[in-house]
């Protein structure tokens, strides 16, 4: 969720749980009233995973570019992990001159946000997620990423894919407004969507193929693109499978990357270009020593999720969502996702003045399209809080608001059908929002990457019930540990696991 002004650490996910997430939830989020506000500050903007950056609208150097610290404030501001960084540095060092600008020097910047993506400016900045950096498991598969980015700079794609948007919106507005033909504007405009799209793809496919050329010169395994790809698809399934949605893989006509099988597919092809598997350097227990203990998933400042409940230590409360809800902390709000989709929920918040009461903030229509019905207050709590409904054609809203502060939190529930069953479940979802207790703010600790050496006897379920998650530990170690099934560990050998 939000923050103050200033204190920006995190920006929505785009990865594609996210993407997921606000499908499932779009007649949530698209019809919420303008005015929405998040916890404490405007969102950060949304940038594209893994997409070409668009180019400094300055010449002042890659510390005063604009769009630099775009990047780093839409994403969670800078995390430090100064021997991370010299490692990852002492990759670009390695990868610069087989590069096709062996004369740039490259500089990275670690990210701290739990979703994973990277970015590359043409100042030669890199930018990766701390969340990039959990999920990949050597360094030759850190290096693969840098070198993605590194060829779409190389390649001029994010000018390149500029100039076919501004062309696209000319020919839009021409048919639109100068020969008045809007339906024919619309088609045009659709027709260049596919078109953007497919160059989109196109210039994913073009940085695989250099970055993999790039890391084989470099003398790192080429086939760690491949292995990258296939822990990202994996990843991404296992996050939507958390909120019933499935097909993480299809692919999508408009989508601006091809599907994971698809670019794993052709990753693989490219990398036989340089020899059989096992050629080339993954460094993988130097990559271990560099992230052991940075941090994992969300950070406290702005709240916790575990499991249903969320527990924000900065601003003093805690909640939780109905059994069998799956909640993504985004940076406007608190987003969930129930019963695979046919259920929603947002968490936000918005300012509230000392003469305003609860029952008139609830009353000044926070969906648009639908009409509200009375205001009933909420007893019992040791906050204030007051609930109405709301209903559309095709959805039905549960609201609440619960005053703390000068704020006043907005807990907006949907759902296709509003039975008295489910109404009672959003109800008592409302009520369970209350003044952080000391042993919840004890438990709210940030999580934490911990590299631990397997023993004797040492399975993967043996390690993943070290985890502090209520579901899932199992799936998330192997994830995160590059396995695609539950194998023999072994003894001697690190992995990763999460611990506090």
């Amino acid at each position: 969720m939000n923050r103050t002004s200033g204190e920006t650490r995190r920006g929505r996910a785009a990865s594609g749980l996210g993407a997921r997430v606000r499908r499932a939830v779009a007649v949530l989020l698209a019809t919420l009233a303008s005015g929405c506000a998040a916890i404490d500050a405007p969102p950060a903007p949304s940038v594209g995973s893994f997409a070409p950056a668009a180019a400094p609208q300055t010449t002042g150097g890659p510390q005063t570019s604009p769009e630099r610290k775009r990047l780093i404030d839409a994403f969670g501001g800078e995390y430090s992990a100064p021997a991370t960084e010299r490692y990852l540095n002492e990759i670009l060092a390695r990868l610069a001159p087989t590069s096709q600008t062996p004369s740039e020097t490259y500089r990275v910047t670690i990210l701290d946000s739990p979703v994973v993506n990277a970015f590359a400016l043409p100042s030669g900045d890199i930018f990766v997620t701390r969340g990039l950096l959990a999920l990949a498991n050597d360094g030759s598969e850190v290096a693969a990423v840098m070198a993605h980015e590194i060829g779409h700079v190389t390649a001029h794609h994010a000018s390149q894919r500029a100039e076919l948007e501004q062309t696209a919106a000319l020919f839009t507005r021409v048919s639109s407004q100068v020969l008045d033909r809007p339906q024919e504007g619309q088609e045009v405009e659709a027709r260049m969507k596919l078109s953007i799209a497919r160059f989109s793809r196109q210039q994913e496919f073009e940085a695989d193929k250099i970055g993999i050329g790039d890391i084989a010169k470099a003398g790192y395994d080429p086939y760690a693109a491949s292995r990258f790809l296939t822990s990202l698809g994996r990843w991404s399934a296992l996050r939507a499978s958390l909120i019933g949605l499935g097909g993480a893989d299809k692919p999508d006509m408009l989508a601006t990357h091809p599907s994971t099988p698809e670019r794993v597919a052709q990753a693989i092809a490219e990398a036989r270009q340089f020899g059989a598997p096992g050629v080339g350097e993954t460094d993988r227990d130097a990559y271990l020593n560099a992230i052991d203990g940075i941090a994992y998933g969300d950070d406290s400042t702005q709240g916790l999720v575990r499991g249903v409940r969320f527990l924000h230590p900065k601003l003093g409360f805690a909640f939780a969502a109905p059994e069998g809800f799956a909640l993504e902390n985004q940076a406007a709000a608190l987003i969930g996702v129930g019963e695979g989709g046919a259920q929603a929920l947002r968490l936000d918040s918005m300012a509230l003045g000392d003469s305003a009461s609860l029952e008139s903030a609830l009353a000044s229509g926070w969906i648009d399209g639908v009409k509200t019905g009375p205001v009933e207050t909420i007893s019992g709590g040791d906050l204030p809080m007051a609930t109405a409904v709301a209903r559309g054609e095709q959805w039905s809203f549960r609201l609440g608001a619960v005053r703390l502060g000068d704020r006043v939190y907005r807990l907006i529930f949907a759902a296709h059908s509003l039975t008295p069953a489910v109404d009672a479940r959003f109800l008592a979802a409302i009520r369970s929002f209350h003044r952080l207790k000391p042993e919840e703010a004890a438990e709210a600790r940030e999580l934490h990457l911990q590299i631990v050496e397997a023993r004797a006897g040492d399975g993967a379920e043996t390690l993943a019930g070290r985890m502090p998650f209520e579901d899932n530990s199992l799936a998330q170690f192997l994830v995160l540990n590059g396995f695609e099934r539950e194998e023999p560990l072994t003894p001697g050998r690190r992995y990763k696991i999460v611990a506090p």
